[in-house]
């Protein structure tokens, strides 16, 4: 029993070891894949000047669309979420999960849903 605290321990400062010898650019890259993998409660809201028009709820993460041939960025981001059609912040019954586009000249915010 005391072996197996002291090897979780061992491992515990050798991940924290391996992390600080990390960049800044490397942290934030690990951060966002372990995003990736577990998901994030996003809010993608789209402006018209200072008025949200659409927003989605339970985006997991908004991705750049890239070229199938030429392997280069697109000038949208793409997901999937549920189209919060009254803009209440809840998905109500009817609200259903959809796929997004949105384009780079777009004004919109991503962002962790604070409810």
């Amino acid at each position: 029993m005391r072996s197996m605290a002291i090897g979780a321990a061992v491992l515990a400062a050798f991940a924290g070891l391996a992390l600080a010898s990390c960049t800044q650019e490397q942290q934030n890259k690990l951060g966002r894949d372990i995003q990736n993998w577990t998901g994030t409660n996003g809010v993608l809201e789209v402006y018209a000047g200072d008025k949200v028009v659409r927003r989605w709820l339970k985006v997991d993460k908004v991705s750049t669309a890239m070229g199938t041939d030429d392997k280069l960025p697109r000038a949208y981001r793409f997901g999937y979420g549920i189209l919060d059609e009254n803009l209440n912040f809840v998905a109500d019954p009817g609200e259903k999960k959809v796929y997004f586009e949105v384009s780079d000249y777009s004004t919109y915010v991503f962002f962790e849903n604070p409810h």
